[in-house]
């Protein structure tokens, strides 16, 4: 199975076109696109990959996005070619939460707490199971930060996985113990794509959307608005 993973839902983002099947997984080639530039360089960065790998967009068979935590435009443009590219090519399309690759790449087994500084003292929280290297979802939120303390210690789970440095400094000042780990990157998201493509877990053209780490201040004004 040839997939296409696209992550544009941090200051930086990425794609990723890989081959992944029973036998296992194989990153074929992979670029980085810079924040602000997601617009203009998403669909040169793919084509560019596709060339370097002799092959065309019509041998995909996936697509795999990042639904968020994110920021608002950034998501927008990705899932807006990966909307595009399904309804042209009629590939199916799997989905990942970027607090669910925080978990995966634990490589820890049981229960696992993800966090993402959402800003104004807000923590998206996200709960996993980890089942022989799967993050199984149980719970995502957007809490303050008193909330998210009280989420922990019901959970019992004393550490928490994070890629912001910021966060893992406020969570230790706070008593809490915070792993900083590295941001995953595109080619973890296909990975996790590529397992869910396999298993049949996909979603619509239509129901593909993005999960912000808060709306923007526009979508909030239009809305109050009406």
């Amino acid at each position: 199975m040839l997939v296409l993973g696209v992550d544009t839902s941090g200051k930086s983002g990425g794609v990723t076109l890989a081959e992944g099947g029973e036998s296992g997984f194989r990153v074929l080639a992979s670029g980085a696109i810079e924040g602000g530039t997601f617009s203009a360089q998403l669909v040169p960065t793919v084509a560019a990959l596709l060339e370097k790998s002799k092959l065309s967009i019509r041998d995909v068979d996936g697509l795999v996005a990042v639904s968020g935590p994110g920021s608002f435009t950034g998501l927008r443009v990705g899932l807006s070619a990966v909307k595009g590219l399904a309804e042209v090519l009629h590939k199916p399309i799997a989905i990942v939460s970027l607090l669910e690759a925080l978990a995966t790449s634990s490589h820890q087994n049981g229960k696992i707490i993800t966090a993402l500084d959402a800003g104004r003292s807000e923590i998206f929280y996200g709960l996993y199971e980890m089942e022989s290297g799967n993050a199984i979802c149980l719970n995502e939120q957007l809490l303050s930060a008193n909330d998210f303390a009280e989420q922990a210690r019901k959970q019992e789970i004393a550490l928490t996985l994070t890629s912001d440095p910021a966060l893992a400094e406020k969570l230790s000042t706070s008593g809490m113990q915070a792993r900083l780990i590295e941001r995953p990157d595109s080619s973890l998201i296909a990975r996790i794509g590529a397992h869910k493509l396999r298993a049949g877990q996909t979603v619509s053209v239509e129901a593909l959307d993005a999960n912000y780490l808060r709306r923007s201040d526009a979508e909030i004004f239009f809305k109050g608005s009406r």
